[in-house]
């Protein structure tokens, strides 16, 4: 099967972190993905479209603004910066049931044909649980998109460690056949997610400090976060994408 490519030479990337159910992961990813992105000095605009508490705007806001879904100016955004701005990475932290407003702004704005003459390489990850529903809406994406979009798969051991029913699915092999990477996000110990939210920390500050208003994490657990950072940094780079 043909795996798509674009026409013109990549001169931009836009990462869109999706996965349309909640509660799956993407705003880990999206901070993930970004921390990756500032450590190893690339540089980036965030996007985050979730109207209540977008994650990338609390952890990240020096790099990131708002996007509206419902709004077609502010999806337009998206695209112009990865125009005007060559060589710089967009990362789009995509809300819970945002897929088909984003669906109906690309479809009437013709983004994939403008992103392959523009040599934008677009790319969306499916981050999923270990629950039916990611598969189903896995299996919605490929309907829709077929190799029309470039496509990681991000299987987050964050939210499940058994992936069983995605392998018995064989909707992971359809996805591979179309060109799709894939990613397992390794767990990261829930106490030391926990205390690195409740201070607004990012990954940068929550290994780093040890003030009284920071995150408060222990050795060990700054020792733990250094190794899971390590693996996921790895697993980016392993893809190809960034």
């Amino acid at each position: 099967m043909e795996i798509p490519t674009l026409t013109n030479p990549v001169v931009s990337k836009v990462h869109l972190i999706g996965g349309e159910k909640g509660g799956v992961g993407k705003s880990m990813v999206s901070r993930l993905l970004a921390q990756y992105f500032i450590d190893h000095e690339l540089p980036f605009v965030g996007f985050d479209t979730d109207r209540s508490h977008g994650s990338l705007l609390r952890f990240y806001a020096d790099y990131t603004s708002p996007a509206l879904v419902d709004r077609y100016e502010a999806l337009d955004a998206i695209i112009e910066t990865a125009v005007e701005e060559p060589g710089r990475r967009v990362l789009v932290d995509l809300a819970a049931q945002t897929q088909d407003g984003l669906i109906k702004w690309m479809e009437d704005s013709g983004v994939l044909d403008m992103a392959d003459v523009s040599g934008i390489a677009l790319y969306y990850w499916h981050v999923m649980d270990s629950g039916r529903d990611s598969v189903d809406l896995l299996t919605r994406l490929l309907d829709r998109f077929g190799q029309r979009l470039q496509y990681v798969i991000v299987r987050n051991e964050l939210r499940g460690d058994d992936f069983g029913q995605l392998d018995r699915s064989g909707q992971l092999d359809r996805a591979r056949g179309l060109g799709a990477r894939v990613m397992n996000l390794k767990k990261l110990q829930d106490a030391v997610v926990q205390k690195i939210d409740a201070r607004n920390a990012s990954f940068w500050a929550a290994r780093h400090s040890t003030a009284p208003d920071g995150p408060s994490l222990g050795l060990m657990e700054r020792q733990r976060l250094k190794m899971w950072l390590a693996s996921g940094f790895a697993s980016i780079e392993s893809l190809g994408v960034v």
